[in-house]
């Protein structure tokens, strides 16, 4: 189970880099901000991902002892969402020592 979810959070973490890479190469987040936050389904976007980001650093602030560490986290999940949202995992999935498993993600560090 961890070797999957480790290929499938790899991937889906490239996924998300691709995507982003190649939409900023596209389009400037800036330079259409006023457009965006004029479409509702915009603004509902935004809220959903702060509420995930909300949920995601609430388990960080359980697992990680160091205040530091949470706060770099915080930064990066505002900033970088999903691809920091992975990150996380896999960090915390390749730390998992042989034979430990899914369950040993949701202990503290």
């Amino acid at each position: 189970m961890v070797t999957s979810l480790k290929i499938i959070f790899s991937i889906l973490m490239l996924w998300i880099i691709y995507v982003v890479i190649t939409t900023s190469l596209q389009s400037s987040l800036f330079d259409q901000w006023d457009y965006l936050s004029s479409i509702p389904w915009m603004r509902a976007t935004l809220w959903d991902f702060y509420a995930n980001v909300f949920v995601i650093y609430c388990w960080i602030l359980y697992r990680e002892k160091s205040i530091g560490i949470k706060l770099i986290w915080l930064i990066l999940l505002v900033f970088l969402g999903s691809i920091a949202s992975c990150a996380y995992v896999l960090i915390a999935l390749f730390k998992l020592k042989p034979g430990e498993g899914v369950r040993e993600l949701f202990i503290k560090n």
